[in-house]
């Protein structure tokens, strides 16, 4: 746990600066981490109808709102999301919001049965994985864990080509730089409109692609 200052009120945050408390979060919080997030003209009117919306959501549902479900919302476009939020939609508009992926967590239990995709994998191995389902240890991942993850989520008919494509995306950006890509630029270095990124991975980019990639946010 960290303390964090801004405008000579204290916060408790993690190691990543999102707050440990969300009932902590005001609007000294946003306006005092905007610039730490790559906010350098101040906060406009677009920028609080996002964060906005994804304290709502969360005050309403009890998650934090998936990066498609704001952008239609808002009625943004994902590069007008980059231009507001560069840090990304995580570590910029739901940091700012006050939230983290542990509250955008979404329980989903394990599939009986898993899908021909497994077929030739080892049946008993086990991974260490924390309450959220996310891989403890980036290097334990395998095409098995995706496979048993995408099951798990229930993506619909499987692993495709292009699921693949953007999970190996993934972990070959965390490999060279050891930090997970944001949304956008996953989407604009494989060529992704939002809507197909949503088709691809229905539960979200940090619920869904990022976590069957075996990577995490911490």
């Amino acid at each position: 746990m960290n303390e964090l200052k801004l405008n000579d009120k204290s916060y408790r945050v993690d190691s990543e600066g999102f707050l440990l408390d969300y009932h902590q979060w005001d609007e000294n919080f946003v306006e005092g981490m905007a610039s730490r997030s790559g906010i350098s003209e101040g906060l406009t009117g677009k920028h609080w109808e996002v964060i906005r919306y994804i304290r709502n959501t969360y005050d309403e549902l009890g998650k934090c709102p998936l990066v498609y479900q704001t952008c239609r919302y808002t009625d943004l476009q994902l590069k007008e999301l980059e231009s507001l939020f560069p840090a990304g939609y995580m570590r910029g508009a739901c940091k700012l919001s006050g939230i983290t992926y542990k509250e955008s967590y979404l329980n989903y239990a394990w599939a009986e049965n898993v899908t021909d995709d497994a077929a030739g994998f080892t049946p008993h191995k086990t991974y260490v994985i924390d309450s959220r389902g996310f891989l403890v240890r980036a290097h334990d991942w395998d095409r098995q864990f995706a496979v048993l993850k995408a099951t798990e989520l229930k993506i619909p008919g499987g692993l495709s080509t292009k699921h693949w494509q953007i999970i190996n995306f993934l972990r070959r950006h965390y490999l060279e730089r050891r930090e997970v890509p944001t949304v956008f630029e996953t989407c604009e270095k494989n060529d992704l409109e939002l809507d197909e990124l949503e088709r691809l991975f229905p539960d979200g980019y940090h619920r869904g692609a990022v976590k069957i990639a075996g990577l995490r946010v911490r």
